[in-house]
Formats: structure tokens, C-alpha cells, sequence
């Protein structure tokens, strides 16, 4: 483990008086959306590398059969606008808390606005209040998205400008919902929680949509790609994709979690982390292309790529009128790789075959859900 940054003893000054937050008791950790696309890996990274205990809850389990049985995974099915009581004992239980649970799906932003501000800012306030109440590490899913429309070439967590469009753009509710929760949780910093902010860039892997799912615009673009390539559907590419993503293997996400969590000496209490891999910077169209190559060497997929065609769409059409879209989004990581002794290492193409590779034993199923 590299010594701590120098940047650590310029923590904010609220911090340096509450010291007894850098406790490293991570026995319990509550991950609220345990079977999402990051509550399932992260699970999975826990009970397999350390001797921690997780206590999960969630409306459904398909992605976490397997975990189930396991001794040290405690999981409730629950909903946490329902669930209230079950979920402040255990926020009071836990040592660490992950409240994960969010919807973040463009399509949902343009045409039910609504319901992401009630789910991801309302209903997971009560549970950041019980996390300053009970005095517990909580480790909260920013987003890229925050940064908006910015201009910078790389998004700087303490110095980038946040930029959305107009009101008339429902697109930037997730957006605004996620901004107006990162400062709450900043404020409740200045009073004494201990919290960790990270923000993912385009984390991809197996299980991170339902590549079952044919909708338009109902999953996120790799797994939208995926499930058109394997039932044999044309690409839409939005406004011509050349909007530019920096993708993330979910492991190397992963990885950067488990030492926020950990938070050796406290390294990680009141910041604010991109975590991301600014090399793996891709169009839309470029990615597009790359996995139809991978799916022409697979014997499973090659069928159905061949019937592809990448056809050209406007936002509006695709999305609805209530849709803008962000140009390049690139994260700058210095704080990241230093201050948690972190690094990603997985190119664009590895991230890819993973997908490809796990999926291999589905191609029939989701196959037959061609209209």
C-alpha cells in the first residue's frame, strides 16, 4: 500500500476535527440495491476477498442467485420508499453505507422526470440524515453526469463547473437530483458525517442491463448495442454518434470501491472521486464498430452481426424532445490514483471480450425476443 498523499493533510478543516470518523471497523456493510449492475460485482469482490459481512436489500435477486447462501450475505427483499425501519436499523447496524439504488436510464429522464427526482433524490435522503444520525461512513454514487455540458477537457471533481441546459430539457433532472444530493451530503460533511462521494464514467460489464430487453433507449448503450447485435437489429446511432464516452470495466470500478471502503487512515472521509478510465475515450460510433468486430469472431454472435446495419437517428426521435446530449465526457483521476493507490488497467477491448464472453450461454434467449 503506497504511504497517504501529502493531499491528505489539506483536508477540510471540519474533517481534521473529527478524526474518530477514520475508524477502519468495515465488519458490516449495508448495500442498499444490492442486485444492480455495481451492488451485485461489489458484493461479489467483498464476500470473495475479505472477511466482511454484507447486509443487502432489494426489490429482486437475479443477479445474486449465487450469493444467496453464502454466510456473510444478509439480504432482505424490500423497497427503500417501503422498507423505511428495516432500512434505519440498518444503516445503524452497518459500518459502511452504500445506498445504490437509483434510476439511470436517459429514456426515464426525458419522459418521466419525476420519478428519478422522487426515487434518486427523496427517497435516499432520509437514508444520507440516518447516516450523519448514527455517525457511519457513507460512501454515495455521485455521476458524471453532474458536470453536465462542461467545457473542460477533463472533469476536475473540486474545480469543473457543473453546467446543465434549460428547464425545458428534462434530460438534466438526474443530473440536477444527483448535483443537489452531492452538496446536501457536503453540508451534512460541515456538521460531521463522514462521506465519500464517488462518480462513475460509463462503468460497463456482464449484468448491467437486461440484454432481454428490445425497448428503444430502455438500457444503456453497451447493452443496448449488445442485445441489437445478438438479435440481429440495426444500430441507431444518435444524432450520428459522435458524442465520446471514457469507458470503465466494472472491475476496475470495483476495485476503486473496495478501498473507499476500506479507507485506510481515513484517506478517502470527505472526498470526492472520478472514477473512470480516460484512455478508454470512444465515440459512440467508434464503439458501435468495435463490437460489431468482436461479434464476427464469435461463432454465437457472428449471425446476427451480419445482419446489422448502423442507421443514423436525431435525439428527439430516439429519446424524445426533452433530450440534450454532452459531447466528450473525460475524467480526471490524479486525486483517485493517488490518494487511494488506485489505477484502471483494462483497455477498451478486454472491457469487451468480458461482455461478449459472458453472455455466450444467453444468444438463444434473448434471440427470441426479435418482434
Amino acid at each position: 500500500m503506497a504511504s497517504p498523499s501529502p493531499r491528505n493533510s489539506c483536508r477540510p478543516a471540519w474533517l481534521r476535527r473529527h478524526k474518530h470518523l477514520w475508524k477502519n471497523h468495515h465488519e458490516k456493510v449495508l448495500i442498499l440495491g444490492v442486485n444492480g449492475f455495481i451492488g451485485h460485482h461489489l458484493s461479489k469482490r467483498i464476500l470473495e476477498t475479505t472477511d466482511w459481512h454484507v447486509y443487502g436489500m432489494d426489490m429482486s435477486t437475479d443477479r445474486i442467485p449465487e450469493l444467496l447462501d453464502h454466510p456473510r450475505m444478509h439480504f432482505f427483499e424490500g423497497d427503500i420508499t417501503i422498507n423505511k425501519e428495516w432500512v434505519e436499523y440498518h444503516v445503524k447496524k452497518c459500518d459502511v453505507i452504500l445506498p445504490l439504488v437509483a434510476i439511470a436510464t436517459p429514456s426515464t429522464y426525458v419522459k418521466a422526470p419525476l420519478r428519478v427526482f422522487e426515487l434518486d433524490f427523496e427517497a435516499n435522503l432520509p437514508i444520507v440524515r440516518s447516516a450523519a444520525k448514527y455517525g457511519k461512513h457513507l460512501v454515495f454514487p455521485s455521476t458524471s453526469e453532474v458536470y453536465g455540458m462542461c467545457h473542460d477537457e477533463e472533469f476536475d471533481p473540486e474545480n469543473s463547473e457543473l453546467i446543465c441546459g434549460p428547464i425545458n430539457k428534462p434530460r438534466w433532472i438526474y443530473s440536477n437530483a444527483k448535483q443537489l444530493m452531492d452538496r446536501v451530503i457536503w453540508g451534512y460533511g460541515m456538521e460531521g458525517l463522514n462521506f465519500t462521494l464517488f462518480r462513475p464514467f460509463n462503468w460497463i460489464g456482464a449484468g448491467l442491463d437486461s440484454i432481454h430487453t428490445p425497448k428503444e433507449g430502455s438500457s444503456r448503450v453497451v447493452t443496448q448495442f449488445f442485445g441489437h447485435i445478438v438479435r440481429g437489429e440495426n444500430i441507431s446511432l444518435v444524432d450520428g454518434g459522435q458524442q465520446k464516452r471514457a469507458f470503465t470495466d466494472i472491475d476496475d470500478g470495483i476495485d476503486a470501491l473496495m478501498k473507499i471502503i476500506a479507507n485506510r487512515g481515513g484517506a478517502a472521509s470527505g472526498k470526492i472521486y472520478n472514477i473512470g478510465n480516460p484512455v478508454n475515450n470512444y465515440s459512440i460510433r467508434d464503439l458501435a464498430g468495435m463490437m460489431l468486430d468482436l461479434a464476427r469472431q464469435y461463432p454465437e454472435y457472428a449471425a446476427g452481426a451480419a445482419q446489422v446495419k448502423l442507421i443514423e437517428t436525431t435525439s428527439g426521435a430516439y429519446y424524445g424532445e426533452g433530450y440534450q446530449d454532452v459531447q466528450n465526457r473525460v475524467p480526471k483521476i490524479t486525486n483517485t490514483c493517488e490518494e487511494l493507490d488506485w489505477k484502471p488497467s483494462t483497455s477498451m477491448a478486454e472491457a469487451l471480450k468480458k461482455i461478449f464472453d459472458a453472455y455466450r450461454g444467453q444468444v438463444a434467449a434473448a434471440q427470441a425476443l426479435v418482434d
